[in-house]
């Protein structure tokens, strides 16, 4: 790939991977389009399924690597459902009112663990990066976005780990980090997290709550021209699904009304926020749009064409925003200097 100085050298990008259930199969499909172009990653930044697929590119992974990595995962088995389930007809609910939720996600959490162990990473420390232009709390490959409902906050790991937990980001676990951002209320048990110093336990949940496609999270904040492109993939807004639910639908048959309420405040948070956010110009501009309305949010009963279709979709649709992209152009339309 030609940079205009007639060497063939690697493109620099960094990614935002939003969340989407099952649906973020497409999301390695779209990196590994990104890869065919010519894009190396330099930073990814993701939330939930985003940051499952961000996690494995920040390790390393790139093109058919990432695609034969993904298509390992078993989705059934991301349905782990918490022992009260197993009580016929209200074990469910009792889950949902429980502080389980309805799966334990300890599948996600350990795939992802043996899959960077892998290439070489257990912790962000292994993730760092030698950047002086960043500030450095700001150094690695990898954020991923969570919300504490303890604090009421956003919050990006590892960045926040020292300040506002008190703990050494270089120690903490990548994927402990990666499970705690796809903690979806309701259907996945939330993460816990304790501050050694003023001893106060987190309750971690899905980073979609109050950001589910981060797209600026990356972006430079002292005024001057970005190195080089952001990208953003998102499979927004076709969340949560064809069935316009959260939980599955065996489960909403027969759950009360409040839950249902519930559920749709939650499908707000995922989607409204971003929804809004992604109609800026200067949004549109950079943000490859996967449509993914073939399977549900939560259909975790994927066939493997289903799965392949997904991971197909992620890759044409970038093949069709490269073939429009232009960097000085944007540049000159949405970050011209002040100057």
């Amino acid at each position: 790939m030609t940079r205009g100085n007639g060497t063939e050298q690697p493109l620099i990008a960094d990614l935002v991977l939003s969340g989407g259930g099952v649906k973020g199969i497409a999301l390695a499909g779209a990196v590994a389009a990104l890869n065919d172009a010519g894009y190396r990653p330099w930073r990814t930044s993701g939330t939930s399924a985003g940051a499952i697929v961000g996690a494995l590119v920040a390790a390393g992974l790139a093109g058919d690597a990432l695609t034969e990595a993904a298509m390992r995962l078993d989705y059934e088995k991301f349905a782990d459902r918490v022992p009260l389930d197993r009580v016929p007809l209200i074990g469910p609910g009792l889950a949902l009112f429980g502080d389980d939720g309805l799966y334990r996600g300890d599948y996600a959490r350990e795939w992802v663990a043996r899959e960077l162990a892998e290439l070489g990473v257990h912790t962000f420390g292994d993730l760092k990066l030698d950047d002086p232009q960043l500030p450095k709390d700001r150094r690695y490959k990898l954020v991923v976005t969570c919300a504490d409902i303890t604090l009421g906050r956003l919050i990006r790991l590892p960045w926040d780990f020292g300040p506002v937990y008190g703990l050494d980001p270089d120690k903490q676990s990548v994927a402990d980090a990666v499970r705690a951002s796809m903690s979806i209320p309701l259907l996945f048990r939330p993460m816990k997290l304790t501050n050694p110093i003023s001893g106060v336990e987190s309750t971690l949940v899905d980073g979609g709550v109050v950001s589910n496609f981060p797209i600026d999270s990356l972006d430079r904040t002292d005024g001057k021209l970005p190195r080089w492109p952001t990208f953003g993939i998102t499979l927004m807004p076709d969340i949560p699904g064809p069935d316009g639910t959260l939980l599955p639908r065996w489960l909403n048959q027969i759950l009360p009304a409040p839950v249902h309420v519930l559920e749709g405040v939650i499908t707000t948070a995922l989607v409204g926020r971003d929804q809004a956010n992604q109609h800026k110009p200067w949004v549109q501009a950079r943000t490859i749009l996967v449509s993914s309305d073939s399977v549900g949010f939560t259909q975790f009963s994927l066939t493997a064409a289903q799965i392949r279709e997904l991971h197909d979709d992620g890759y044409r649709a970038t093949e069709h925003f490269m073939a429009g992209w232009d960097w000085p152009d944007y540049l000159r339309r949405f970050r011209r200097h002040p100057s």
